[in-house]
């Protein structure tokens, strides 16, 4: 496979016959068989073709859209550079009747090498569809932890915090190599009693266990009892090269959740008592009292 750009910085050939970053429409009969060799080229404009077929190409492995058969991938035609610098590209060719209503395209021939002299830059296409393939990466939002937990008490501040990393994905768009890096940058904490706090870019962070119920940037205080779920929404700001290129930022945000986290919200009592537990260990409320029956 072959890098973007026509002006000798990446360049690949189009998708499909028919189109061009342009948005303008090449009439599929534009290509033509060799009746000798079978190998495509494009007619001359001013030409009239007597094939009663029309004829368009396909990358090998593309499944439509920014999508490839990642198997095929693995085993597609090796297209090397002619000697006069042409680009090579693994297509398929389908033909259809000519004039025919409702005809379909149908497997022509392939997998065979394209060198097309006229390659389209596929870096806006890469840009336009790069947002809906960052958000539909498999980026982990991280974990919640909470002190204490699993459960906590009514009306004291139980500190949440984030776990969360930068990630990495390799993935193919278009043919294309592209690397993309996520970074956790904001964070929304929904704690399950209909308080929503964020985004902000605080994580929290731990408290030692002589500190649980201190009130922390990402704490929060239930005033109810019973059980809660937590959710984390991590937004991760995105950037991404193609062919090894130079980092390109992504469009907006990409928002991940963590699955639920239960944590129970108990209700605390206080007596006093007369008794010195040190003087009198069986004393009400000493841990060494009998419970009486």
């Amino acid at each position: 496979m072959t890098a973007l750009g026509e002006d000798g910085s990446n360049s690949k050939p189009r998708i499909g016959g028919g189109f061009v970053d342009s948005g303008l429409r090449i009439g599929a009969d534009n290509w033509v068989p060799d009746p000798d060799t079978g190998e495509f080229s494009r007619a001359e404009p001013v030409s009239v073709s007597t094939d009663p077929n029309e004829y368009k190409y396909e990358l090998q492995c593309h499944l439509g859209g920014g999508d490839f058969d990642t198997p095929c991938l693995g085993r597609q035609l090796d297209c090397k550079d002619r000697a006069d610098g042409a680009k090579g590209i693994p297509v398929m060719w389908l033909s259809r009747p000519r004039g025919v209503p409702g005809a379909v395209w149908a497997h022509h021939s392939g997998p065979t090498c394209l060198y097309d002299p006229k390659p389209e830059n596929l870096l806006p296409r890469i840009a336009a569809d790069i947002q809906r393939q960052f958000q539909n990466l498999p980026v982990s939002a991280g974990s919640v932890v909470a002190q204490p937990s699993p459960n906590t008490l009514r009306g004291a501040e139980t500190n949440f915090y984030a776990e969360a990393a930068e990630q990495q994905f390799d993935v193919t768009m278009f043919g294309q190599q592209v690397h993309v890096v996520a970074t956790p940058v904001q964070y929304t904490w929904n704690y399950g009693d209909g308080t929503v706090f964020g985004p902000q870019p605080s994580m929290g962070g731990p408290l030692p266990q002589d500190r649980w119920g201190e009130k922390t940037r990402t704490s929060h205080a239930y005033g109810a009892t019973g059980d809660f779920q937590v959710v984390l929404t991590t937004s991760f700001q995105g950037t991404y090269s193609v062919n090894s290129g130079p980092p390109l930022p992504i469009p907006g945000q990409g928002q991940f959740s963590t699955p639920p986290q239960g944590i129970s919200v108990w209700r605390s009592l206080t007596r006093n008592y007369a008794d010195d537990c040190n003087t009198n260990p069986q004393g009400q409320g000493c841990p060494g009292a009998v419970t009486p029956r």
